[in-house]
């Protein structure tokens, strides 16, 4: 597992979208030099993180004004993630990690059958890395529980800050 300070260049990954086609990191990188938002969330039964995505969908258009794409990532089927982007319309990427790849590279929690309490059974809880267009780390911030994430209005001011702070 990873521990990341800001300015570590984030690992690649290659995971199936929902709609069932690989997602390179590096190459939609290349492809859209910006920053990028990777959000991990607890999956498409998640009614938080469904409002969560639901909200970033409506409010991305500002996002994009600032050069900031979201990539967002959940442990749930592949199968759930298209049922959810299909009923939500969502347009950015939604992939699925059922092989846990991308949460342990990214050192993200996981609540498991090991777990000390019961909580909706296996998945990963939220995370949050927010990268610069060379895939260098500027924020991150990983929960235990599905409590405590940034909202969309805290997202963008996050993104305000940052941008304005930057060296």
């Amino acid at each position: 597992m990873s521990v990341f300070s800001l300015g570590d260049k984030i690992p690649n990954f290659t995971l199936p979208t929902a709609t069932g086609e690989d997602f390179s990191f590096d190459s939609h990188q290349q492809e859209h030099k910006a920053w990028h938002m990777i959000i991990f969330f607890r999956g498409s039964w998640c009614p938080v993180c469904v409002q969560d995505l639901k909200d970033i969908e409506e409010n991305k258009g500002f996002f994009e004004g600032k050069n900031v794409h979201f990539i967002t990532i959940s442990t749930d089927s592949k199968s759930n993630l298209k049922q959810m982007v299909d009923e939500h319309s969502l347009t950015f990427p939604v992939l699925s990690d059922e092989n846990l790849e991308a949460l342990k590279s990214f050192d993200v929690f996981y609540h498991g059958e090991d777990a000390p309490y019961e909580d909706h059974g296996a998945h990963g809880e939220p995370a949050y890395f927010l990268v610069d267009e060379n895939g260098k780390l500027l924020y991150q911030q990983r929960q235990t529980s599905p409590f405590g994430r940034p909202s969309t209005t805290e997202l963008r001011k996050i993104v305000q800050y940052i941008a304005k702070q930057m060296k």
